[in-house]
């Protein structure tokens, strides 16, 4: 008999027996496998039994649904893997002796690729950054330009007038 087996801290021990075809976890009382946890959503997966496969299927939860830490819409979960629901872990055993796992290490994990030089380069050519020279490019700000003309014409307007006072006020 298959059942899930959560280990994350609290509830660590607490079981379910996966006796029903269709089993619904969730947050709230209708689930047939209540997990009262606020990273777990209100219906936030469903485990069905189909033959000897365990399937388990996302219900567009908040927090998603991973097995082994990958992120899962619908996946068939094998004795022994992991899981998660939000923050809760939970192992899925069976009566069944477990497959031994093979290790293979001589499969290189890929990783997600950044962005490339010429990427970045061509990204950002006219945006202020140069990554050929000295690392940055002298903006060309007019609107500085007009804002200091403004202000010098203001302040000689000012001197004049302030001179045109003490003119009248001297005579």
């Amino acid at each position: 008999m298959a059942k899930l087996v959560l280990l994350s801290a609290g509830m660590t021990g607490r079981t379910h027996e996966l006796k029903a075809d269709k089993t619904t976890i969730g947050r709230v009382e209708d689930n047939s496998f209540q997990i009262a946890e606020a990273s777990v959503s209100s219906h936030h997966c469903e485990v069905v039994l189909r033959g000897n496969d365990v399937v388990v299927r996302d219900l567009d939860s908040t927090n998603g649904t991973f097995i082994n830490g990958e992120k899962i819409t619908e996946r068939v979960i094998k004795p022994n893997q992991i899981l998660r629901l939000g923050q809760i872990e939970m192992r899925l055993e069976t009566d069944a002796p477990a497959a031994p796992v093979k290790k293979q290490i001589d499969q290189t994990l890929v990783m997600q690729r950044g962005v490339s030089l010429n990427e970045l380069e061509q990204g950002t050519q006219g945006r202020g950054f140069d990554t050929k020279g000295s690392g940055f490019y002298k903006k060309d700000n007019k609107g500085n330009k007009i804002f200091w003309i403004i202000a010098a014409f203001v302040l000689l307007l000012i001197i004049g007038l302030l001179a045109y006072v003490f003119m009248i006020a001297g005579k």
